[in-house]
């Protein structure tokens, strides 16, 4: 199943790590957040990858032409240098296909410059090139095929505490209540879709606002609740936690270093 990637946007938040290089590119760890998401859905047999690429999509380009199998893997030297046996491959069976989909396009626009690349395929995944977690994908998509919705999606909890203020027109409260006992439900993204959303999709459309909507109202479209781990590299602090776990040595996104858990 081919895995498609939104890997344009230019991380206007998280302007003083990504002022020369695209939001994806930034570094959790050794590696690009980017490597991170492939290597879970790489995990779950996935690793037919379509990246779209905006800002910067050159440096993206770049990393993968160059990468380095030896630098994230363990591997024995021998024959004075000349000699190398790796111990251990990250990408060596993934195909990759990189696709200029504009600098400032809308993600929406970006899954449908790239529907060429999808015929054929009876589902499909896409994601943020940002975004980890630890959800257990095959029941996402065994989930998705069984409903026939075109499109499906993870339904978390926001990754932050905050206050929902309700008030009547002249301003007073009525009542004020912290989103964790509210029941508020963010879209996680974590899509699979089947073709069909090509006919709701309008040119330059965002992909979850007009089209999502006009799927709602059809009664086709799915979401599904997820409370395990899951974030979206949006800013400094997002960042800096994303780093600290991955220091730990035991990311809770890192499934292909364990058993995938239950929904």
């Amino acid at each position: 199943m081919k895995v498609v990637l939104f890997c344009g946007g230019r991380g206007i938040r998280l302007r003083e790590v990504s002022e020369s290089i695209p939001k994806p590119m930034v570094a959790v760890g050794y590696r690009p957040i980017l490597w991170h998401v492939m290597r879970y859905y790489a995990h779950f047999g996935h690793r037919d990858f379509i990246l779209c690429l905006g800002y910067r999509g050159d440096a993206i380009k770049e990393y993968f032409l160059r990468y380095e199998e030896a630098l994230s893997n363990d591997f024995v030297l021998s024959g004075g240098g000349r000699d190398i046996e790796l111990l251990g491959s990250d990408i060596g069976d993934w195909r990759i296909t990189f696709a200029d989909t504009g600098l400032d396009t809308t993600v929406g626009e970006r899954l449908r410059r790239v529907r060429h690349h999808l015929e054929g395929e009876e589902l499909f995944l896409a994601n943020y090139g940002d975004t980890l977690t630890d959800a257990p994908l095959d029941w996402l998509v065994d989930e998705a095929r069984a409903s026939g919705a075109v499109a499906s999606l993870l339904s978390v909890p926001p990754p932050y505490s905050f206050h929902i203020v309700e008030a009547d027109a002249a301003g007073t409260v009525r009542a004020i209540r912290d989103t964790g006992s509210s029941g508020v439900r963010i879209n996680g993204g974590g899509y699979v879709l089947r073709p069909e959303i090509f006919d709701v999709l309008g040119s330059a459309q965002d992909l979850v606002d007009e089209p999502f909507e006009r799927l709602a109202a059809e009664g086709r479209l799915r979401a599904f609740r997820y409370d395990g781990f899951w974030l979206s590299l949006d800013t400094l602090k997002d960042l800096q936690h994303l780093r600290d776990l991955e220091e730990s040595g035991d990311p809770p996104w890192a499934v292909w270093r364990r058993s995938a858990p239950q929904p």
